[in-house]
């Protein structure tokens, strides 16, 4: 399981020209399942992107976490973060998890991470998804748990 972390000052995600996403500071998590990713990579990530200390405090050192900061998650399903480029021109997904088993995992990630204390909002599984995105730093971050 693979995410990709974006801390925000806001950020939202539309389909077919209507919001169904919308949150102010917080984090964009791009969430790549692959194939033989379960609960245990779910339930790992959830508890690291709630605990990473990646928000400032009153003396501008990174030390908070989102909980912390009482911030908020916009969970965006991202098969293409298992792209594998190595050959040709064209991106290969074949080490991403298929729909009917990356969906659920999906769902039981933001579960997880609902859990921790994060206010969630999601976008569309499996929809062509236009995504606004306001970095914050800009601090991105790379989270992995094979």
């Amino acid at each position: 399981m693979r995410l990709l972390l974006q801390r925000v000052r806001r950020a939202s995600v539309s389909v077919e020209d209507e919001v169904v996403g919308k949150i102010g500071p917080g984090l964009v998590v791009l969430v790549g399942i692959g194939q033989g990713d379960g609960e245990e990579q779910a339930r790992y990530l959830a508890r690291k992107t709630a605990e990473l200390r990646i928000f400032e405090d009153a003396q501008g050192k990174t030390n908070l976490s989102l909980r912390d900061v009482n911030g908020a998650a916009l969970v965006i399903s991202q098969f293409t973060l298992y792209a594998d480029t190595r050959k040709g021109r064209r991106p290969s997904f074949v080490h991403a998890a298929r729909p009917e088993v990356a969906e659920p995992l999906f769902n039981r990630f933001v579960e997880l991470l609902q859990a921790e204390g994060v206010a969630v909002q999601t976008g569309r599984f499996g929809a062509h998804m236009l995504v606004e995105i306001h970095n914050d730093g800009p601090v991105t971050i790379w989270l992995e748990r094979e």
